[in-house]
């Protein structure tokens, strides 16, 4: 009978988040102004939130090398999103696969990877915008995430879907609000926000569901899975070549911004919605601390 409900309450959660998704939902080839010229001036994420803010590298440059290595910092988030909404789609797609195609819950799962198909076609469009190239994580992680949707199953793969999901939308609620930001930015973030809200609802209630069915061994593997997605997650959402848009040697800029006490805080602080709700549930445990720390989402020593 508690099984039956928990179903029951399933389905009616993805009946809700369809109508949602009928609703209201954006088409970024109609609902953005892809000609409209960028404003001279004008930052591409807040000066705060750049890796390298608060370094003697961000002291030797000048205001426009800063609103530079901005603009290929946020076409790396972008197209590293893109990459791990790829990654997503091929999960969801596999839960679906052994899913009843008439329920409401393979529907909305679905829906969801069609949502994510426009969002990875708008992150790909903006960097193009703004003249930059496809950063995405580097060439080695590009190929060991292929493992992903084989390694990963249940509470971990939800989890591991909303902290890429939940650390990007606390970033990008930040700017798509700061009028200091290039309005074809706040657009981007601000259509990716709304509807990834509907997403998170999902995998929120799916992780919860999915703990709840787990041996103590289980658990063990799925605390030290999330956090280990969740290290190569933060940890790529900075391409090393974006530094040389500006003069400064990669290894050089990596050094820098994973020493930088105001890049960790400002990843800890876009984990700050979502880590609670992991710890809540059980998915962040010892097995996994090392890796939490080391992705800056955690304090301690890292």
């Amino acid at each position: 009978m508690t099984r039956a409900l928990k179903e029951t309450d399933r389905e009616k959660t993805a009946e809700r988040l369809l109508k949602s998704s009928a609703n209201k939902f954006y088409d970024p080839d109609v609902d953005i102004d892809w000609n409209a010229p960028l404003v001279d001036g004008k930052r591409y994420i807040p000066a705060h939130r750049s890796s390298l803010y608060g370094t003697k590298l961000w002291d030797s440059l000048s205001e426009e090398q800063r609103i530079e290595l901005g603009k290929h910092e946020v076409a790396s988030v972008a197209t590293t999103g893109l990459w791990f909404e790829i990654l997503l789609m091929q999960m969801l797609l596999k839960e679906v696969y052994d899913e009843d195609p008439t329920s409401s819950h393979a529907q909305y799962a679905l829906t969801e990877i069609a949502d994510e198909c426009r969002h990875s076609t708008m992150f790909a469009r903006m960097a193009s915008r703004i003249g930059c190239p496809s950063y995405g994580p580097v060439p080695w992680l590009r190929r060991l995430a292929k493992l992903m949707p084989s390694i990963s199953y249940g509470p971990a793969r939800y989890g591991a879907i909303l902290v890429a999901e939940e650390v990007l939308d606390r970033l990008q609620r930040e700017q798509m609000n700061d009028p200091d930001i290039q309005p074809l930015v706040r657009m981007v973030n601000r259509i990716h926000v709304l509807e990834e809200a509907r997403h998170v609802t999902f995998a929120r209630e799916e992780v919860t569901r999915g703990m709840a069915k787990l041996t103590k061994k289980e658990i063990v593997y799925q605390q030290f899975i999330i956090a280990l997605i969740s290290y190569f997650v933060t940890r790529a959402f900075i391409n090393p070549n974006v530094y040389k848009a500006v003069g400064i040697r990669p290894r050089d800029g990596v050094e820098a911004a994973l020493n930088n006490p105001n890049w960790q805080g400002s990843v800890q602080w876009a984990g700050e919605k979502i880590m609670p709700f992991l710890q809540e549930s059980g998915l962040v445990g010892k097995p996994g601390m090392y890796f939490w720390r080391k992705s800056f989402l955690l304090p301690g020593k890292r």
